[in-house]
């Protein structure tokens, strides 16, 4: 971190914590909920709203979003936790595990955007809720730019 010296480093030490805690424990809820529960049981997904069927984004579309739910389930998901443990418990090797999760954090969101944006206008591709992805996934790829930055500050 940077030398702000006595309280006023604390202080910062203690936002530092809170803006990368929060949001980091919300992601998580979120990701076990509507990405894990989709890489299980995708239909499941669709019902519970946090995933499209494919009837408005193709089969090529639905395999897309299962790719991603998967790799949540198998690495990001579980990545993301034992670095947000690690660094409420100050463990030496949060920096490293979270700044890992945070990198895949500002990279998916990218390049889900990138994706729907290629695929506006493609046969059988119908995205009911784009508005929704450009407005969440910006702030979501945002809030893990400012927590790499934040623990890069911190070493």
């Amino acid at each position: 971190m940077i030398a702000f010296g006595g309280a006023v480093e604390e202080e910062m030490s203690d936002i530092t914590f809170w803006i990368i805690q929060v949001p980091g424990w919300l992601l998580l809820a979120y990701l076990l909920a509507a990405q894990c529960t989709a890489a299980v049981n995708y239909a499941l997904g669709v019902r519970m709203g946090t995933q499209e069927p494919a009837e408005r984004i193709s089969e090529v579309g639905v395999a897309f979003f299962k790719g991603y739910a998967g790799a949540d389930l198998v690495f990001y998901v579980p990545l993301l936790g034992v670095g947000l443990i690690g660094h409420a418990s100050g463990a030496s090797w949060s920096g490293i595990m979270l700044g890992a999760a945070m990198g895949i954090t500002v990279y998916w969101p990218v390049a889900c955007l990138w994706t729907v944006k290629a695929a506006r206008g493609a046969k059988d591709w119908d995205l009911p809720k784009e508005e929704q992805y450009w407005l969440v996934l910006p702030i979501i790829a945002g809030w893990a730019a400012v927590g790499l930055v934040l623990l890069l500050m911190s070493t």
